[in-house]
């Protein structure tokens, strides 16, 4: 695998709006514990963490002088929550927020110039706020080559499943498509899948000094027939399990099944934000995480797409 750097978002479209995939690579393996966290630089020791952080996979840039909280729990269907240290997740019961996760992949035509790349993302990234339902956008130039050429990513957060129909028929976002997306781009694919958020409007609406940084990270994983269920789910909450583990390195993730009717190369999602792209490169360089995917993940899966891009703040890159 090799690492992944910053972000982009492209949209494609064919007539079959069909899905594929794209692979993702890290640097060199070497061991995680809570000593070598201790150990960056770039980071706080989790014994600092007294800051609430809220949301699902972010990743931040500056992280010298941020506090990092700790996990707080993993609710069934997949959501990292982050919590202050203080509380104890065994007494502080959480309420939870169901939400639809939307991932749209682009492939940019080879003459796209910047200034029409910049309209595109900008056009795109304003649809939250022409139409209802929608919760939080992040997009942006994949930084990793992948084997289907994938050049840019939409990750979107809507409240239910009729607010992502309301979306795909929505005129202004097909006006978006015909006017700034498809004349750039010559294939997209979408897929959806449902998780949880804690239910306060940081983590729902991915707000908060936080979420204006990271690495944003999209893992797409196509599971053997024979294992979808119980084996595929056991496989994912170990994988939730270990990315607790790190929260110097992971603010929040959500995973869950797809289920786009158009987009079946894959069976399951994950979204995770990194703080950082050297929280990114350290994670998935280190043995825990190689070691899961040889053991558990590799066993049952038929193939993956993972990508990765830069998340700035508004202002800086898009707009």
């Amino acid at each position: 695998m090799q690492s992944i750097k910053p972000y982009t978002h492209t949209h494609t479209h064919t007539n079959n709006m069909h899905l594929q995939a794209h692979t993702f690579s890290s640097s060199s393996s070497f061991h995680l514990n809570r000593n070598h966290l201790n150990n960056l630089t770039p980071f706080k020791t989790l014994a600092s963490a007294n800051k609430p952080l809220y949301g699902t996979g972010v990743v931040f840039r500056r992280t010298g002088s941020r506090q990092f909280p700790v996990l707080k729990q993993l609710n069934r269907r997949g959501a990292v929550n982050l919590s202050s240290e203080g509380q104890n997740p065994s007494t502080s019961a959480e309420t939870m927020r169901n939400v639809v996760e939307h991932i749209c992949l682009l492939k940019a035509k080879v003459d796209l110039s910047d200034e029409d790349e910049k309209n595109m993302l900008d056009f795109l990234y304003t649809c939250q706020y022409q139409m209802r339902g929608i919760l939080a956008i992040s997009l942006g130039r994949i930084s990793n080559q992948n084997l289907e050429g994938y050049t840019h990513a939409v990750f979107m957060r809507l409240q239910k499943k009729e607010d992502l129909s309301k979306f795909y028929e929505n005129p202004f976002y097909l006006g978006v498509l015909k006017d700034h997306v498809t004349p750039y781009c010559h294939e997209f694919t979408y897929f959806d899948y449902e998780s949880e958020v804690e239910d306060d409007i940081l983590p729902i609406f991915r707000k908060g000094e936080e979420f204006n940084f990271g690495v944003e990270y999209i893992l797409l994983i196509a599971f053997k027939e024979s294992s979808l269920g119980e084996v595929a789910d056991d496989v994912l909450t170990s994988f939730a399990k270990l990315l607790m583990e790190f929260p110097s390195l992971i603010v929040q993730f959500t995973k869950g099944s797809n289920f786009n009717p158009d987009s079946k190369d894959y069976t399951h999602a994950v979204v995770i934000r990194f703080r950082s792209s050297d929280a990114f490169d350290i994670f998935m360089g280190s043995s825990e995480y190689k070691d899961i995917w040889r053991s558990k993940f590799h066993p049952i899966t038929e193939k993956k797409l993972s990508i990765s891009f830069s998340v700035d703040p508004v202002g800086k890159e898009l707009m």
